[in-house]
Order: structure tokens, then sequence, then C-alpha cells
């Protein structure tokens, strides 16, 4: 299955739930009125698009029909709008520094630590040499997932003792990586939620021993959101963002959700960048972000398209 099709399989809950009332609201000859504009409004809010970035899509929608006039052809419009907000989501830093340190963070429960192992792989396929860092500490568990991950991926993976000290680990890893001459290290850090501030402040005591030991480390912090929880992510974002200078965001379990609209209000309150969705069990469920294949597969057909 290719990658568009893979994406657009894990989105069908959020699309079933917003395409068919969406070819109801752009039947063929339908004016761009105020009431299409307050139908289209409680679709969007259903898909947990948010009440702020709704409110701009309308407003962009509005400004369209003043511009063109009532006949304005309103589904195409909404698409433009909807691509052009999830461009500014999009981002592919260049890697920098030998190894290009990525510090993966999150609150427990997102799939933080299967969202390492798939980003591993990822980036495996590319050809990259990988290390992982299991810093995640807390919780033995995930310490023999992430080993589990890094045996099927050939993946090495820098661990230290259940209930030892993050930093160190991640320190090690990070020595070891520069040793090999490695690619990417990625940093598994242990889930914590965004209002206890003791374990916050660990989490940048982990960021400020990498980036004593390597400038500039670490160059990308991910925070893994899931995509179920729905508007509560952009409060996890907001805290993630403030204490640990989150750089991009992982969406996942976005096959699990009806609302996968929150990937709109993310990119137009966060701007963030969503720099990769993860869907599914396997490994390979894990794609980088794409604005344009991701509206297509969240909004469906045109409505004409799928009248006809």
């Amino acid at each position: 299955m290719g990658l568009f099709n893979k994406l657009k399989q894990a989105l069908t809950k959020t699309r079933e739930a917003i395409s068919d009332k969406l070819a109801a609201v752009f039947k063929p000859g339908r004016k761009l009125d105020k009431s299409l504009l307050q139908e289209l409004e409680d679709i969007l809010l259903s898909a947990d698009v948010g009440l702020e970035t709704t409110d701009h899509l309308i407003a962009k929608l509005q400004e369209a029909g003043r511009k063109v006039g009532p006949d304005a052809d309103a589904d195409a419009l909404l698409r433009e709008q909807v691509v052009a907000l999830l461009r500014e989501a999009e981002a592919t830093p260049p890697p920098q520094g030998a190894p290009h340190v990525v510090l993966v963070v999150g609150v427990n429960g997102t799939g933080k630590t299967t969202s390492v192992g798939k980003l591993g792989k990822y980036y495996a396929n590319q050809g990259k040499s990988v290390m992982f860092a299991a810093a995640d500490t807390f919780r033995a568990a995930a310490i023999e997932q992430l080993k589990i991950w890094g045996e099927r991926s050939g993946i090495q993976v820098v661990a230290g003792l259940p209930n030892g000290d993050s930093a160190a680990v991640a320190v090690d890893a990070l020595q070891a990586a520069a040793n090999r001459n490695t690619d990417f290290l990625i940093v598994d850090t242990a889930g914590r939620l965004h209002n206890k501030a003791n374990l916050m402040q660990e989490l940048e005591k982990v960021s400020r021993v990498l980036k004593k030991r390597q400038e500039g480390a670490p160059h990308e912090v991910l925070l893994v959101l899931d995509a179920t929880t729905g508007q509560n992510g952009l409060n996890q974002a907001r805290e993630f963002t403030r204490t640990a200078g989150v750089t991009g965001l992982i969406l996942t379990k976005i096959d699990g959700t009806a609302k996968g609209g929150v990937a709109l209000a993310i990119a137009h309150t966060m701007k963030l960048p969503i720099r990769y969705v993860g869907y599914g069990e396997s490994l390979d469920d894990f794609d980088p972000f794409d604005a344009e294949k991701f509206a297509e597969s969240l909004l469906g057909e045109r409505a004409e398209a799928s009248a006809n």
C-alpha cells in the first residue's frame, strides 16, 4: 500500500465523520451564504478543529465570498485554505551536528516509545545510521520495549538501570554515538504530565547536559501528541514548548479518532511544525507530514465528485 493510501486509511474515522456532511453542504448550485457558513462551522467544530481555527477558516471563506461573490466554489475555497493552513506546519530542518540529536518528549500513554522506534526505523530506511538512548528510566518496560524496536531495526540501544539518572544515560549515548560517527541519536524520555513541575525540571536537565556535551544539542525536541485527546493536546503542546523548547510534533493514533481536525488547530494556534504522523502497530506505520496529502485524506473527495 502506498504512503498516501496508508494515510487516507488512517484518517478514515475523521473523514467519515465529516465528508458526507461536507457533501451535503457543498451541493452543486448552493450559494456561499450565511446559512452555508453556519453549517460548515458546525462540521469543523465536530471534527475538533477548534473554535479559534474554525473562526479563521470561516473568515477566510467570507473574505473570498466578498471578492468572488455568492457563486464562489466554497468547497474548493475551503480545501485551499486547509492546505494553506497545514503548510504552516510543514518543516523539515536539515540535520545538524554529528550526531543529530532528537529528544522525544510527551505525556504517558501517547505512544512515545513506539514513536521513537518508528522514527528510528524511518531514518534507517533512508540509509542513515541511528542509535537509541533509553532515557525513560522510570519504566523498565519502556527500556525493554525500545530494545525490542532496536533489535527489529538493527539499531543499537544505550540503556541504564531502571530508576537511574536519565540525563546520565543520554550523555553516555551521545558519547557512544559520537564515537561511532552515528547520523542520528534519538533520546526517549520518561512520559510525564505537563503540569508536574518537578518532572518537567528533570526534562530540562536532560536538555541542559546534552547541550554541555555538544553545542546545539538537542537539535530537535519532538513532542508526541495523541490525536484522540483532541483540544487537550494543545495545552500539552503549550506547556512542553514553554519548558522543553519543543521544535516539532509527532501526531499519533490518527487512525483511532474522528478528531483528526486537531492537526488544523495545532498548525494554526501553535505554529509548530507537525514533523511526522503515526498510526497502526507496524514500525512502518509512520510518515513525514505532508499538507496536501493530509488535507485530501482528511476532507475526502470533492462534493461534486462524490455525488457523481
